[in-house]
């Protein structure tokens, strides 16, 4: 191509898909070429939609290669710039320019961050919301039979819709972790993602609960609006912490990597501002001997741009994939008919140009969004706690 491209439309499309919303976003261009991209603020797809629409009415003629003044510009350009919606938006649509620069230049998008650092891309398996107590160990045995070595717990009491009690938790999810430690040996890594339902209190409390050495990691204990609440909570147990699957820029994780709060990076490529934000973070965080273990509960085309930040940064430690719960659907072939695939427990890092993902647009206009809320938890006496 010897004419330089411009942008003609941006296309948000939140969709439901399997049992969620996406919110899918379509860039094009006059030279027909086009990239897709993925907001990970479930729940608030109509939010983001609104937003890319006024990116959409300036953004339209521009040159979509020259990402990193286009995330600029995106971001700086309103006196109110930054939050979680503005910046799902704009993950949205610099995953997409992504898309289409590696098209053009005919190479796959880790090619963009520098080239690949590895072949594959390990994962780590969830045992289910469901799962608790012996059913939750038995799921693990499964996974790990399945060649998964890094496995997540989710506590007790994590798949009620209405009532969920911390302290009724703790205790019960303690003793299923030290019993699945017992029963699966020392070898395979183990987490729980608490889903940030605890306080700081609670937290100790749990890990206190736990035998030396029986998790490897625990995710999001408590809210993080507040990095010296995670200060406090770290002089109380040596568990280390995954943290920041809900930041939304690189000065969100500021505190935790300059302060050596947590130990492995959470972070949504989808939420975090795309591609080009995420890895000015993976580089922060390698600085700090902070390894990037992404979150990645959505569709294809988020997996699809974690595998290719995974391939391309040094720092990383796992790859959050749902693949094995299949009734989400998310990643359903008739909406996805390319997408990226497991191998075993790994994803393939693939030589496809662009994000190598194909999307039957026909199939995702034939959608609508439907309301999908997360459930709004109470604690016994009536008060509002934590999803």
């Amino acid at each position: 191509m010897t004419a330089k491209l411009r942008i003609t439309e941006i296309i948000p499309y939140p969709v439901w898909v399997g049992v969620r919303n996406q919110m899918l976003v379509k860039v094009e261009t006059d030279q027909g070429v086009f990239g897709w991209g993925e907001s990970g603020l479930s729940g608030r797809e109509r939010a983001v939609a609104g937003a890319i629409e006024h990116y959409r009415e300036f953004l339209i003629g521009r040159d979509p290669m020259q990402i990193g003044r286009i995330w600029q510009e995106a971001y700086r350009s309103q006196y109110f710039e930054g939050g979680r919606v503005l910046q799902a938006a704009i993950s949205a649509i610099d995953i997409a320019l992504h898309d289409i620069k590696g098209k053009v230049l005919g190479v796959p998008v880790y090619e963009l961050l520098g080239g690949k650092q590895r072949d594959r891309v390990p994962t780590f398996a969830s045992t289910g919301d469901e799962a608790e107590g012996n059913v939750a160990i038995e799921r693990a045995r499964e996974l790990i039979a399945q060649g998964w070595q890094t496995i997540r717990f989710f506590p007790v009491g994590q798949s009620s819709k209405k009532i969920f009690e911390p302290r009724e938790s703790i205790g019960a999810s303690a003793r299923m972790l030290n019993k699945a430690r017992e029963e699966l040996g020392n070898d395979v890594v183990l987490g729980i993602d608490y889903h940030h339902r605890l306080s700081i209190a609670e937290a100790a409390s749990f890990c206190n609960k736990l035998g030396r050495g029986v998790l490897d990691f625990i995710e999001e204990p408590i809210r993080d609006e507040t990095p010296e609440a995670y200060e406090a909570l770290r002089t109380m147990t040596d568990v280390p912490f995954a943290i920041g699957e809900e930041f939304a820029s690189k000065w969100q994780f500021l505190p935790y990597i300059e302060r050596g709060i947590h130990q492995f990076n959470r972070i949504d490529v989808c939420n975090v501002g795309g591609l080009t934000e995420a890895m000015k973070v993976a580089g922060w965080s390698e600085a700090h001997y902070v390894d990037l273990m992404p979150h990645n509960p959505l569709g294809p085309v988020c997996t699809a741009a974690s595998v290719h930040l995974a391939a391309a940064v040094p720092n990383f430690a796992w790859l959050e994939t749902r693949a094995p719960e299949t009734k989400l659907g998310f990643d359903n072939s008739d909406f996805f008919p390319v997408q990226p695939r497991l191998d075993g427990a790994d994803y393939l890092v693939s030589d496809i140009v662009g994000l190598g993902v194909e999307i039957n647009e026909a199939a995702v206009r034939s959608q609508s969004p439907r309301f999908w809320e997360a459930p709004h938890l109470r604690r016994r006496d009536g008060s509002v706690t934590n999803w």
